[in-house]
Order: C-alpha cells, then sequence, then structure tokens
C-alpha cells in the first residue's frame, strides 16, 4: 500500500492548502469532488455542500457508507473594534490558546481576502506587565490586520463585517522522516485515505462484495455532518476520522485507532469486533482506546434517526484541535484495515 499512502498524502495535503472552516466549505467540496471523478467515481453533491460518491459493488441492501469530513476549526469575525481590530468567535472547537500568533486570513463577502494574525490584546511582553497572567480567550485576543486598518471605519472600508470568515494558517509540512504536521488534519487526512481507496479500487479493479458509499461531509466540526444523505440499502457507516492520541490511550501516530467507546458510548460491539479481524488479517499495526471527548459524524447519523450499525478509525494524530501531528505509517495501517474490510 506504499503508493497509495503516499497518494494519499499528497492529496491531503493538497486539500489541508484549501481554507474550509466550517459554513464555508465550497472550494474544499470542489476540490474532493473533482479528485473522485477524476478516478471516475460518479459523484453528487448533498443539498448541505457534502461529497456524496458510489465506489460500486454488489449488494446493495447490505450497504457500507464511510464518512470523512473537509471541514475545519475556524473563526468567524464577531465585532470590528473601535481600533480596526477584529474580535472573533470560534468555528467548532478552535481555542484562542492554540490559534495565538498565528496568521489567518479574513475572507469577505464581497471576495477580498486579508491577512492578518491572531494576538493576544496588547501583545507586546516589553508593555503589557500582566501578558502571563492573562487567560486567553476570544474575548482577550484579537486580529491584527496587515492593513492600514486602526479604526473601525478603515477596517469596514476594506469590505471587513461581523459574519466574515477568518481561517487559521494549516501550516503543513511532511517530514523526511515520515511525519505529517498541520492543523486540520482532523479531518483532512481521512480524506485523503478515501482518496488512496478509491484509487486503489479503481487500479486493480477490485470486486466490492457489497455496495459502498463515502460521504465527505462539510458540518462535522459542529455536530451535523453526517445526519442526512444517507443512501438507501445502507446497514453499516464508518467514520474515518483521526484517531486519538494522548495519555490513557495506546495509540501512536503510526498505528490506525479503533474507537471502542467515545462521549456519545459504544460504537457497534460486531462493527468493532470486524475492524480488529480486518487489522489482523492486513497486517496492520493497530491499537483499541476509548476516546474520552469525542464524537463522530457516524454518531450524527444514528442521531438523524438512521437505523445502521456504526464505528469509528483513523490514523492516530496527536495534539488534536492544535498543530496536529500523524504519520505516514498510521495512513498506510488505516488503508490497510479498510481493504481488509471490504475484502479487496
Amino acid at each position: 500500500m506504499k503508493e497509495y499512502t503516499e497518494f494519499a498524502t499528497a492529496k491531503s495535503c493538497e486539500l489541508l492548502a484549501i481554507d474550509s472552516p466550517t459554513g464555508f466549505t465550497a472550494g474544499a467540496a470542489r476540490f474532493v469532488k473533482e479528485e473522485f471523478e477524476a478516478l471516475g467515481f460518479p459523484v453528487t453533491m448533498t443539498e448541505k455542500g457534502g461529497v456524496l460518491v458510489d465506489l460500486g459493488g454488489d449488494n446493495a441492501n447490505n450497504a457500507l457508507l464511510l464518512e470523512a469530513h473537509a471541514d475545519t476549526l475556524g473563526g468567524m469575525v464577531a465585532e470590528v473594534k473601535g481600533n480596526g481590530r477584529l474580535r472573533l468567535t470560534p468555528l467548532g472547537g478552535m481555542r484562542a490558546e492554540n490559534g495565538e500568533c498565528e496568521n489567518v486570513r479574513v475572507y469577505t463577502r464581497m471576495g477580498n481576502v486579508y491577512e492578518g494574525t491572531l494576538q493576544l490584546v496588547n501583545a507586546s511582553v516589553h508593555v503589557n506587565g500582566s501578558y502571563a497572567d492573562t487567560k486567553r480567550s476570544f474575548d482577550t485576543t484579537e486580529v491584527v490586520l496587515d492593513e492600514d486598518a486602526d479604526t473601525a471605519e478603515k477596517t469596514r472600508a476594506l469590505g471587513i463585517e461581523v459574519g466574515d470568515i477568518v481561517a487559521f494558517d494549516p501550516r503543513t509540512r511532511v517530514t523526511e522522516s515520515g511525519y505529517i504536521k498541520s492543523r486540520f488534519l482532523d479531518d483532512k487526512l481521512s480524506v485523503g485515505i478515501l482518496l488512496g481507496l478509491a484509487k486503489y479500487i479503481k487500479d486493480t479493479g477490485a470486486h466490492l462484495a457489497r455496495r459502498t458509499y463515502l460521504h465527505v461531509t462539510v458540518y462535522e466540526e459542529v455536530g451535523h455532518g453526517g445526519a442526512a444523505s444517507v443512501p438507501a440499502g445502507v446497514t453499516e457507516a464508518i467514520s474515518v476520522d483521526m484517531g486519538c492520541v494522548g495519555d490513557g490511550l495506546t495509540c501512536t501516530e503510526r498505528q490506525v485507532s479503533i474507537c471502542a467507546k467515545d462521549s456519545g458510548g459504544p460504537y457497534s460491539y460486531e462493527v468493532v469486533g470486524k475492524l480488529i479481524d480486518a487489522a489482523k488479517r492486513e497486517g496492520a499495526d493497530y491499537a483499541v482506546d476509548v476516546y474520552p471527548h469525542y464524537g463522530s459524524d457516524v454518531e450524527a447519523t444514528l442521531g438523524g434517526g438512521a437505523d445502521i450499525r456504526h464505528g469509528l478509525i483513523g490514523a492516530g494524530v496527536y495534539a488534536s484541535h492544535g498543530y496536529e501531528r500523524s504519520h505516514k505509517e498510521g495512513v498506510e495501517n488505516t488503508l490497510k484495515v479498510l481493504k481488509g474490510y471490504l475484502g479487496i
């Protein structure tokens, strides 16, 4: 699977370069649609703006749905302040502590894009004696625009208004040792993995014993990405999202994580067992973990009323919702589990 690991990594990096905070995902969705179409698979767009792909296969009455998401954390302009700077409200679980000193892009409804930086209010250590003691929040930080905009009137003259989208620089880097570092690996790395899986199916002419669909959602970070658009005949859905790495868990960035339970409760015992069996058959390096603070697209699918069995896997990702890190081996191991689960 080395070739498809490299392909998945490269496509993830291309997608990471497209800003797509929740609610501002059209560019990313267009990229995903075109990439799956280039591989020869039928694609439709959902009314929400997600991408639904048909990989083909037999037994449409026992179909499988794989879900990943292209929306990310980000910000929205909540106030144009008197000094021309911007107070933000987060999109999804974006944290001011993790975004401080990060470069951002502000997208206006007029089509202009302006650069800036999220800074602590009164950010100079040589001036602010309370710098170290100030609790970071979106009330104590502000976007400093890289424009002549030191009054609210000057900022508004640029076309910047409340409701405009603010995207954080992902700072994507792949090291010679195989580590993948970026904001928003959650979950653009998994979208790349699904593209890698689709390319493998195309290149090998693999026959799918059951009908298989992919849904790249665009509202996962706010909880309702996978709540709709489940194709008829689907009996199982697996969210391909980031695997958690941290204290109390066993997964590393080089492994694929199989989630047994998260904050929404246990995943299907049957599906988890089949994922473990697939990992063993394919020789994938895997870990089974319980995620303490996590929710997935497939739980939104269940919440939307779908009568299905559900599972969750993903390449191990460290520092989730911050500057995240995974590894190409985690990508490869995730591909192996999906290959084994599909029996191809």
